[in-house]
């Protein structure tokens, strides 16, 4: 690799919106309570992520060619002012229909990690690109220890300044792109032109899906996504209904989670990769993240804090071995043309989950809290099970004849 100052200031816009995110976490129920009766604001909130997350399953594959077109930086500036409008608006409000807006927006500009990610693949080569991913996990872990206390810092001034906040970091972030980030992508190795067909969010999927390989590994994708999805929406429901947790308690928890995070990915992650190989890490991950679960299901019948911190430990290292070696793999399918378009299939993807995970997640976990974690254990194994089978056996394809790194 050539130059790493580029990828420090990358490093440092990320966590600026990490930051800026965390900070409006927990004013949401808040906000979204000033227009709603308080027994239908969990209604509220579930429709507008899901209004956010369908908004980006539709962009961001788009997003992400026009990246493999334009460059990296327009659509990374593009999506952050998108965002920082977004944000805007959900401060400034007044009616429902505006918080909806504000979502519509900011999901309609969603190419920012496809960007970054793009970003990374086209300024490293095979070999430290998984570590630089696992990089950019950590700075956004150290953006979600901090952020929540400011949110509820600024939210005691005034429900909507927090949003304010994020949409000014946001702001800078932008500016910090245009000012400092040099473009990755350069003239020549972009694709040629933007068919009509580019903005079919099908056939990106099409295209990206016609590769053995790369369906077989983006299809495990969906499988950790929907087990660490069930997670990530139910857990801290699970805690209060199950364990009858304070909210002083939840936060605790999850500032634990925030510091496993950031030291799997920025400490753990680059020592092993130089010992082990990355496929073993990555079975490794997923396995830890199983076994997570099934200790969350014990936990059902079983209640101690001891059994459940343990849990999150498990579920945390193995999503931060994981995703980075997952998201590593993945970017060596295509060169740089097509990485646009294969990250922000990717992160489609991932929003698709968001929107399926809490309706079905929601459905089980109102039969059976232990019937959820039974689900959500069974599907990281079957997502171990097919990358331990079938992966060995796949040579994965590029789109065009050569893959390099940009240097």
């Amino acid at each position: 690799m050539k130059r790493k100052t580029p990828l420090f200031i990358l490093l440092a816009i990320v966590l600026l919106n990490s930051i800026g995110f965390s900070i409006v976490l927990p004013l949401l129920p808040f906000l979204v309570g000033k227009y709603l009766p308080q027994q239908q604001v969990v209604v509220g909130m579930s429709t507008l992520l899901s209004v956010y997350a369908a908004c980006t399953f539709f962009a961001a594959p788009v997003l992400g060619a026009l990246s493999d077109r334009f460059g990296r930086k327009i659509i990374l500036i593009i999506s952050l002012l998108g965002s920082a409008v977004g944000f805007v608006l959900f401060g400034i409000g007044g009616a429902l229909w505006v918080l909806f807006l504000s979502r519509l927006i900011d999901g309609l500009t969603a190419g920012n990690i496809s960007a970054i990610f793009s970003y990374i693949s086209d300024m490293t080569d095979a070999k430290e690109r998984t570590k630089w991913f696992g990089y950019v996990g950590s700075v956004m872990g150290i953006g979600k220890i901090g952020g929540p206390a400011l949110g509820g810092l600024l939210g005691s001034i005034s429900v909507a300044l927090p949003f304010y906040i994020t949409a000014f970091l946001i702001f800078l972030s932008a500016l910090m792109v245009y000012f400092l980030l040099p473009e990755s992508l350069e003239a020549h190795k972009r694709t040629k032109r933007v068919a009509f067909n580019s903005f079919n969010v099908f056939s990106h999927f099409n295209s990206i899906f016609s590769l053995k390989g790369v369906a077989i590994l983006l299809s495990i994708g969906v499988l950790f996504y929907i087990g660490l999805g069930i997670f990530q929406f139910n857990f801290t429901l699970f805690l209060k209904d199950v364990y009858r947790w304070t909210p002083a308690q939840i936060g605790s928890l999850l500032t634990l989670v925030g510091i496993c995070d950031i030291l799997v990915r920025a400490v753990l992650l680059p020592r092993l990769l130089e010992r082990l190989p990355r496929k073993q890490i990555s079975i490794a991950g997923l396995l830890l993240l199983a076994t997570g679960l099934a200790l969350i299901l014990f936990s059902v019948y079983v209640h101690t804090a001891l059994l459940i911190a343990l849990a999150v430990i498990l579920i945390i290292s193995g999503e931060g071995l994981f995703e980075p070696t997952y998201t590593g793999k993945l970017s060596e399918a295509v060169d740089e043309t097509q990485q646009g378009k294969l990250q922000g299939v990717n992160q489609s993807l991932q929003s698709l989950t968001n929107i399926l995970v809490p309706i079905g997640g929601g459905a089980i976990y109102y039969y059976s809290a232990g019937w959820l974690y039974v689900a959500a254990t069974a599907v990281i194994f079957l997502a171990a099970f097919i990358y331990i089978k079938l992966i060995p056996a796949v040579k994965i394809r590029s789109l065009l004849p050569q893959q390099k790194a940009f240097r």
